[in-house]
């Protein structure tokens, strides 16, 4: 039986002018991970990313640490079907339509970070309008074109995998989210109400034997917990 280690992005720039990049918190959750895997003794097959900065830097960072640990992890594959969806396309396409019964929308998510809890609970509403697909829109990447594209992904790495095959997918919240869905046949709006608990660098596996994917493990984040450092656990 192969697995696949889906492991999440470290913390990226909330509320800063660019999202895309580690913050130093995400930098040392990445070694963190990275010590984590080689205390496992994990050597990996194939290793593989998204092509976003966040995922690409937290593989290179937790990659490091195997290689400094003598476990030489294969070269860094990028695979855009891993990205996250476009979060930045689907809320300028459908805030405009919730902006009646949300005058302060633009002010919220202008300023995210002044107060996280509220841009949570609109950024929840702008989903779940995105899962439903009556809202969609011209030239708006659909939940639906979202999930065929990361299954398209996984169905890749299967065919091309050893049965025995050990493979690192370096990708982010929203992705686990697609492959949650599509393996336990969670339902998606369910699925999403996992996605806001998932953990910055938590390790989730899946097994495959054959064409059959089971989910061994989600949201796995003992890596953090055994630090006791709670500003290492993060969500965003």
């Amino acid at each position: 039986m192969g697995s696949i280690y889906l492991i999440r992005h470290g913390q990226a720039s909330f509320g800063a002018d660019d999202y895309d990049v580690l913050s130093p918190v995400g930098i040392r959750q990445a070694q963190v991970i990275g010590e984590h895997l080689a205390q496992l003794g994990l050597r990996f097959d194939r290793c593989l990313s998204g092509n976003l900065r966040r995922q690409k830097d937290t593989a290179q960072n937790a990659l490091a640490q195997l290689a400094e640990a003598g476990l030489e992890p294969p070269v860094l594959e990028i695979d855009s079907a891993f990205n996250e969806f476009d979060a930045e396309g689907i809320v300028r396409a459908l805030l405009p339509a919730m902006l009646p019964d949300e005058p302060d929308a633009l002010n919220i998510l202008r300023n995210a970070g002044h107060d996280p809890a509220e841009f949570q609970r609109l950024f929840a509403q702008i989903v779940s309008r995105w899962l439903g697909g009556e809202h969609d829109t011209p030239g708006m990447q659909s939940w639906l074109a979202f999930v065929a594209g990361v299954k398209a992904g996984l169905d890749r790495i299967i065919e091309a995998a050893d049965k025995h095959g050990r493979i690192a997918v370096f990708t982010s919240g929203g992705t686990i989210t697609a492959l949650l869905h599509l393996v336990s046949g969670v339902p998606a709006r369910q699925a999403f109400e996992l996605n806001w608990h998932i953990v910055n660098t938590s390790l989730n596996r899946l097994e495959f034997s054959g064409s059959k994917v089971t989910l061994a493990s989600f949201n796995s984040y003992t890596h953090l917990q055994l630090l006791k450092a709670p500003e290492l656990i993060t969500y965003r």
